[in-house]
């Protein structure tokens, strides 16, 4: 790591996070955008059939996601900036050559980051469901009652930063691939963005297909929006059916939005 810049120096540091606010603000605006775009404005009709709410979504929740989702990208930006600082001091796991660990643990590190994250997500998300956390943290989340790919990272600062801190603690004790690494915020961020999109982009089959009915969609997400008290994960469905958190509704909801129409 000797040939990085030395981004203890506090000005190369506010520089680092400077861009990768630029970063996860392009990365916010291409992803959500992109899916609004071909869901809700040129598919439009296709997918109506697979809308989860008919209530418009008013003009000021969008202003509201996109002050609270800027907020978030500078959380996230300055956590990020300190992983790659205990990177390139060398106290990390994360590695660069594929010889270290094998082909074979690739696949495996992705499982075990993203069992891990969800464990610690779905724990997270019930602590704040308690009224006095709610109230103070997650009801900024909330109040995009109707979501969209918009409310994908609209939260308080320390929901921000409570998700954010999970992936620097993990990097110091599980090796990973710099590229599985990057390949697992992307999948967040894909999987974000489904999730709140309020349309059900899955088909009929998934729910009982062996893996997709472990996979959280926009139906599984939607029902913990509108029921508060079921539906936590952030993935899988795993803990929710093991907890028993899981809505009694869901099967029949996806059913119903899935198997209307023909846009399988």
């Amino acid at each position: 790591m000797d040939d990085f810049p030395d981004f203890l120096d506090p000005f190369q540091f506010l520089g680092l996070v400077f861009g990768l606010l630029v970063i996860l603000m392009a990365r916010y605006f291409l992803v959500a955008g992109l899916f609004q775009l071909f869901f809700n404005v040129w598919n439009n009709k296709k997918w109506s059939h697979r809308k989860l709410s008919s209530n418009k979504i008013p003009v000021r929740q969008y202003y509201v996601e996109l002050k609270w989702s800027v907020v978030t990208s500078l959380i996230f930006a300055v956590v990020s900036a300190f992983a790659i600082v205990i990177w390139q001091k060398g106290y990390t796991k994360v590695y660069v050559s594929l010889s270290d660990y094998g082909w074979i643990y690739l696949p495996v590190s992705l499982a075990l980051y993203m069992l891990l994250h969800e464990t610690y997500y779905y724990f997270l998300h019930r602590w704040m469901h308690r009224p006095a956390v709610f109230k103070l943290i997650h009801k900024t989340h909330h109040a995009s009652k109707t979501t969209s790919a918009w409310t994908a990272f609209s939260f308080h600062p320390i929901e921000g930063f409570l998700q954010a801190i999970i992936l620097p603690i993990t990097i110091l004790l599980i090796p990973i691939h710099i590229y599985v690494l990057l390949l697992l915020l992307v999948i967040m961020t894909f999987s974000s963005a489904i999730n709140h999109l309020e349309i059900e982009i899955y088909p009929a089959w998934f729910q009982n297909n062996f893996l997709g009915k472990w996979i959280i969609g926009a139906t599984h997400h939607s029902l913990h929006h509108k029921q508060f008290k079921y539906n936590f994960g952030l993935y899988f469905t795993f803990w929710d059916k093991i907890k028993k958190t899981e809505s009694p509704l869901y099967g029949k909801l996806f059913s119903e939005k899935t198997l209307a129409g023909n846009a399988e």
